[in-house]
C-alpha cells in the first residue's frame, strides 16, 4: 500500500491552532513546519525557536515576537522569519503551482515560485546556487508517489495542506508587518 500525505506529516496545517486574535500555537506550528523536511527529505537550518521555561507565556508565534521586541534579542523573530518567507512561502507556492499546472515539472513550479518570492534578495551567486539545487528536484512522479501518487486524493490533501499553510502565513505577515517585526531582520 502506497503511503498518503497523511501518513508523512505528524500534524497538518490545517490542524495548528489559530485564537480568534489571530494568534497561532508554537508547538504545533512548529511541528506541521516538519512536515516540509518529510516532504522532501532534507534538513533545515536550525533556528531558536524553541518554547522558553514557561510555555504558558510563549505558547503563540506572536507572544514569541512581541516579547522580543520589548527585550531587544530578536533570534526567534528572525529564525520565524526565515521558516516563514524564506521555506515556507516558496514551498506553499511551488506546490499549489504545481497542482494547478500538472504537465509542468517540479522543477519548474519551485523555480517560478523562487522567481517571485527570494530571487529579489539574492545576488548572482545565490540565484547560481539555486539553479543547481532545482537539479537535485526530485521529478513530479516521484515526488507524488511518496503522497500516494499524481491523483485526486493525494491532489486534494495537499491543496487542503497547503491552503493551510498559506492561511497561516498570512496571518503571520499581517502580524509582522503590524508591528514592523521584520524591519532590520
Amino acid at each position: 500500500m502506497s503511503k498518503t500525505l497523511e501518513d508523512l506529516i505528524t500534524r497538518r496545517f490545517q490542524d495548528v491552532t489559530v485564537s480568534e486574535a489571530g494568534h497561532i500555537n508554537t508547538a504545533e506550528f512548529l511541528e506541521a513546519a516538519e512536515g516540509v523536511v518529510k516532504l522532501f527529505g532534507t534538513k533545515v537550518r536550525e533556528k531558536s525557536l524553541s518554547n522558553p521555561s514557561d510555555p504558558t507565556v510563549y505558547d503563540t508565534l506572536q507572544k514569541i515576537i512581541t516579547a522580543e521586541a520589548k527585550e531587544g534579542d530578536r533570534t526567534a523573530t528572525q529564525g520565524l522569519l526565515w521558516l516563514k518567507s524564506r521555506g515556507l512561502e516558496l514551498t506553499a507556492m511551488a506546490l499549489k503551482r504545481s497542482l494547478e499546472n500538472q504537465k509542468e515539472t517540479l522543477s519548474e513550479s519551485f523555480t517560478e515560485a523562487y522567481n517571485k518570492t527570494l530571487k529579489q534578495y539574492h545576488g548572482f551567486i545565490v540565484k547560481k546556487m539555486f539553479g543547481v539545487a532545482m537539479l537535485a528536484c526530485p521529478d513530479r512522479e516521484t515526488f507524488y508517489k511518496k503522497i500516494g501518487g499524481d491523483n485526486e486524493g493525494a491532489h486534494e490533501q495537499l491543496l487542503a495542506w497547503v491552503t493551510a499553510l498559506q492561511g497561516l502565513l498570512n496571518e503571520l505577515n499581517i502580524f509582522y508587518a503590524s508591528g514592523a517585526f521584520d524591519k532590520g531582520l
